[in-house]
């Protein structure tokens, strides 16, 4: 297929969500402004996440309920359930998406991962696609301890930086996700203490795993540098344990399994190299 047809779909894509997003912002508002307390005090994501020479890579693994390429996936657990069994079988932090027209989550089910790690170490990501800083006062008040910023659809410098420095007044941190030398620099340059190297390209969908890993290479230290998709097996696992990366996220390949404890231990074994 060429170039043109296969990223069309994939662009078409992102602008229908990007034009929801914006469209959903009055309403997101008013939620903001009707939410409950936080549900747990936040954990410390940057230190979590950290990994120091010899120690395991840190897991995310993501609750996610469809997605528009790989459609519906594992319906079978709660938000919460969910939650409990990536914590049993050893992830760092539980992903969340809070989008519900696209990915059939919610903000909902953000407050009721956290609410069912209360007692746990483990920390929430709330994925989202944020261009405005209301999600990340909704991030926060749900319980989340870090919050999806894309580089990639947030071309202001200014709004990005906002959004980095909004999250840390918060309490909770940015996960700024990068998929190229400029986004890097620009997520540096908002002052991002944790960045994701997409190995999926928004604008292609199409996974380059290769040029994550040469990315991540360029990420400074004292920055935590997360290795995001296209981990499918052990082996890919120990592939990014070997590398720069402090952490990865694993997602669809988990929301396949109604019980995902057993895939993810293997993973967390596979974790150390």
């Amino acid at each position: 297929m060429a170039g043109g047809d296969a990223c069309g779909p994939a662009l078409k894509i992102l602008d229908d969500i990007l034009a929801a997003k914006r469209a959903d912002l009055p309403r997101l508002r008013a939620l903001a402004r009707q939410a409950a307390p936080r549900p747990r005090a936040p954990r410390r994501a940057f230190d979590a996440l950290r990994r120091d020479a010899g120690q395991p890579l840190r897991l995310i693994a993501e609750i996610k309920r469809r997605s528009p390429s790989a459609g519906p996936l594992s319906m079978v657990l709660s938000a919460g359930d969910r939650a409990r069994a990536y914590a049993e079988a050893g992830a760092t932090m539980v992903s969340v998406l809070a989008d519900t027209p696209f990915f059939a989550g919610g903000w909902e089910d953000v407050r009721e991962a956290a609410e069912a790690l209360c007692d746990a170490a483990v920390g929430v990501l709330a994925k989202e696609f944020v261009v405005d800083p209301v999600q990340v006062d909704l991030a926060e008040a749900t319980g989340a301890d870090l919050v999806l910023v894309i580089a990639r659809i947030l071309p202001d410098d200014g709004l990005l930086r906002a959004l980095v420095d909004r999250s840390r007044a918060a309490g909770i941190e940015a996960l700024v996700e990068v998929a190229s030398e400029p986004e890097l620099e620009r997520a540096l340059a908002a002052g991002a203490r944790i960045v994701g190297v997409n190995a999926r390209d928004l604008d292609t969908l199409v996974v380059d795993v290769g040029r994550a890993h040469a990315l991540s290479r360029g990420v400074p230290d004292g920055v935590v540098s997360l290795h995001l998709s296209g981990l499918r097996s052990d082996n890919d696992v120990r592939t990014v344990a070997r590398g720069r990366s402090d952490g990865a996220l694993v997602g669809e390949i988990l929301m396949r399994e109604d019980d995902p404890r057993p895939l993810l231990r293997s993973y967390t074994l596979a974790a150390n190299g």
